[in-house]
């Protein structure tokens, strides 16, 4: 087993991406999806069944407001400014008398935007990275691994800055940045399970029957490799909701009077003494967004480890 293989391997698993391979095994064939199983996944976990519910509201506000409020989020009453959480206004409203509420779920379609954005980035170009580093190997993997190490050693976040400062403002620029900056991790997980699977018996009978190169790689490299990539991606979808609404916060994202998540927090912290309720629930409905991508992330990966 090359260093490489090792490294990689435990830079996996404090992910708590990887599961152990026992010597001479290998993964198995493709899994199928049996929704009976899933629902009694999930009644058997009723933490896991509300992050689900949570994050379905949260796609369904993305996508389709009016479901939640009728209120228009750009334009209000001014003389009913700064009321408290209420029957008629459940989040409050703000200086200007809009509705909070209204402006969170409309807010949702532009954080969700930017986070989902930011997510296929980081997974298509990290995954390719990864992929032809593990498959290819020779000084290519040596050449694109010094790269990913590269973007390691910078934090994340100072890395978005630079590259949103670089690219300039906007919602689509920000989750451009924010994905670029968690190509690293991609890269690396998917290179480790790359080269496990390669080295799988299955993978090496196929060779010896005289597959091709591109055959061995689409039926039994991709998809006995992408289980942890998956999981990446979910609990990158949480870790990217925070680096966008941070972005937005600081005032990156779009120019007012979007109301993103984080222009919601950083316009509300001005009244902090007078209406709390203009960044507290902003950043609840973050919050709950990103414990409950977690929580999913953390399920499928044990779901995952425990296949056989």
């Amino acid at each position: 087993m090359s260093q490489g293989l090792v490294d990689d391997t435990a830079a996996a698993a404090a992910l708590g991406l990887a599961r152990p391979v026992e010597p001479g095994s290998g993964p198995g064939p493709g899994r199928r999806v049996d929704a009976r199983r899933v629902l009694r996944f999930l009644a058997r976990r009723p933490g896991l069944l509300l992050s689900v519910l949570v994050l379905v509201l949260v796609v369904l506000a993305s996508f389709w407001p009016g479901l939640f409020t009728s209120r228009d989020p750009l334009t209000g009453v001014p003389s009913q400014n700064f009321r408290g959480p209420s029957g008629a206004h459940w989040f409050g409203t703000d200086e200007l008398g809009r509705d909070v509420f209204s402006r969170v779920v409309h807010g949702a379609q532009l954080s969700l935007k930017a986070t989902l954005i930011a997510v296929a980035v980081a997974f298509v170009v990290g995954s390719l990275i990864g992929l032809v580093a593990g498959f290819v190997g020779r000084w290519i993997d040596d050449v694109l691994m010094r790269f990913v190490d590269v973007l390691l050693s910078i934090p994340a976040l100072f890395l978005s800055l630079a590259l949103v400062t670089a690219l300039g403002y906007g919602t689509v620029k920000v989750a451009v940045a924010v994905g670029i900056a968690s190509v690293a991790s991609f890269a690396r997980v998917t290179r480790a399970e790359v080269l496990r699977v390669r080295q799988a018996v299955f993978v090496e009978a196929s060779r010896s029957c005289g597959a091709r190169w591109y055959s061995v790689l689409g039926r039994h490299v991709l998809p006995n490799a992408a289980g942890p990539v998956i999981v990446l991606a979910t609990l990158d979808f949480g870790s990217s909701i925070l680096a966008v609404s941070a972005l937005s916060f600081l005032g990156y994202g779009a120019p007012p009077p979007a109301p993103e998540w984080g222009t919601l927090i950083s316009d509300g912290r001005n009244y902090l003494a007078n209406a709390w309720w203009l960044t507290a629930l902003p950043g609840l409905a973050i919050a709950a967004t990103v414990l409950a991508t977690n929580r999913i992330a953390r399920a499928l990966d044990g779901e995952w480890s425990r296949q056989p």
